[in-house]
């Protein structure tokens, strides 16, 4: 199905929605097609890049935390900085 940019921008997330429900959506720009949308399985393209060796399975499953460490803190203002490296 056809639909104009300025309908795709107003309404992105239904025109997400419908191509994740296996419509084609096609963007145009007065009357050109510009660019095709269609849903992406994610589960299958993870297993193909494993597959491939282009990615990895994580060694465990646990995320690291940051918590109880304190964040870095800047000696000087970092405005300071990037005006000494432009000179």
């Amino acid at each position: 199905m056809d639909v104009a940019v300025a309908e795709f921008r107003a309404n992105l997330k239904h025109w997400l929605s419908r191509a994740r429900e296996g419509d084609e959506v096609v963007v145009t720009e007065r009357g050109i097609p510009v660019v095709r949308i269609v849903g992406l399985e994610a589960a299958p393209a993870i297993e193909s890049l494993v597959q491939q060796g282009v990615i990895a399975r994580p060694s465990s499953q646990n995320r690291p935390v940051a918590t109880g460490r304190q964040r870095p803190r800047s000696r000087s203002l970092v405005s300071d900085l990037v005006a000494e490296q432009r000179d």
